[in-house]
């Protein structure tokens, strides 16, 4: 059996094979509800033979979505459609997962494909960002309001409350968004967390939210918990891989179960080495601490997921791109590997021979 397609048991639940569907905003939510989008999207990714799909950055609050249409999972009514898409995938033999995110001073925002500029606060469909101080992402746009205590403990809240509704919802994961300049990886770089109270200055200080976020989901959710960074930020100053091995030795102690390594996002001219598995570098590294790890990075080959995982660079392999252009990746990938994998029997017969 080919690495790959080796399962992987974590606590009391088993991915059969080591592809995940990495987190991926589709930015087609109405007042946070999941639509028939969502429902084909995710559906279409089980069939496909991942192991594991993973929901995109879900917001906990309204003011915590990127942009209007943000799934969310804010309100106990965003539940039953959720559970209505987890149900289909674990019929289909796959694992779903959840990003709980708040976008933090990257909320309010347009769609992508509208231009995705800053909506400021003043303007129709906006509203004021929140952010640990009260520095913008970019030049151009509008400053965030700088969190009070108040206001952070109204976040820890949040997270808890949406994990106790992922629970019902049927979600097996649930993945911390603690990257990609969102609020958690604002709160963990020196770049964007300049506050003197304890939650700025030093590196303890800095994480400090993460981990109260993780004690407060962790006191209403049992399965399994992933955590999101941004390994590097490619910038001078910034968090680096270093800071991200610290934090993996203690996310590993505080009962995480798997850190998935990704890189940038809070600083807007970052100059990025992008590349086949440019950020792979990172799961191996912070997998050096004995946390499993999800490697990510233009990973688009049956091959290279392979030898990933068969070297020991990661645990998982977590893809984009390459399962937006092919959702059936993980079949074309065991045919090449050598492997016979189980299809849904309404597409046997277009199986390769």
């Amino acid at each position: 059996m080919p690495h790959l397609f080796s399962p992987l048991t974590i606590k009391n639940i088993t991915l059969k094979n080591r592809i995940a569907v990495s987190p991926m905003c589709e930015y087609s939510a109405v007042d946070g509800f999941a639509t028939t989008w969502h429902t084909v999207n995710y559906g279409n990714r089980a069939l496909g033979g991942a192991g594991l799909v993973m929901f995109e950055a879900t917001a906990i609050s309204p003011e915590g979505r990127i942009t209007a249409a943000d799934l969310g999972i804010w309100k106990d009514e965003h539940i039953d459609g959720l559970k209505t898409i987890t149900d289909f995938i674990h019929e289909y033999d796959s694992v779903a997962g959840i990003q709980l995110a708040h976008a933090g001073r990257k909320a309010s925002h347009q769609k992508p494909w509208d231009g995705g500029a800053q909506i400021k606060s003043d303007e129709a469909n906006g509203w004021k960002t929140l952010a640990p101080s009260a520095i913008s992402f970019a030049d151009n746009e509008e400053p965030p309001l700088e969190l009070d205590l108040a206001g952070i403990e109204k976040i820890k809240s949040d997270f808890r409350a949406a994990a106790q509704r992922a629970k019902k919802a049927g979600f097996k994961v649930i993945m911390l968004h603690a990257a990609h300049g969102y609020l958690l990886h604002e709160f963990l770089s020196p770049l964007s967390n300049q506050r003197t109270d304890e939650y700025g200055g030093s590196f303890q200080n800095r994480i400090l939210l993460l981990l109260e976020i993780i004690d407060n989901v962790q006191s209403v959710w049992e399965n399994l918990l992933f955590v999101r960074i941004s390994s590097t930020e490619w910038t001078d100053g910034g968090w680096d891989t270093e800071d991200s091995v610290a934090l993996a030795k203690i996310l590993k102690d505080k009962g995480v179960d798997l850190i998935d390594c990704s890189g940038g996002g809070n600083v807007p001219h970052a100059k990025i080495p992008v590349g086949p598995g440019y950020q792979v570098e990172y799961a191996e590294a912070v997998r050096q601490t004995g946390i499993l790890t999800g490697a990510v990075g233009l990973i688009t080959e049956a091959q290279q997921a392979n030898e990933i995982i068969t070297t020991g660079k990661a645990d998982i392999v977590s893809l984009a791109r390459q399962i937006i252009r092919e959702p059936f990746f993980p079949l074309r990938a065991a045919h090449e590997l050598g492997y016979d994998v189980k299809w849904p029997p309404q597409y046997e017969r277009g199986k390769w021979q």
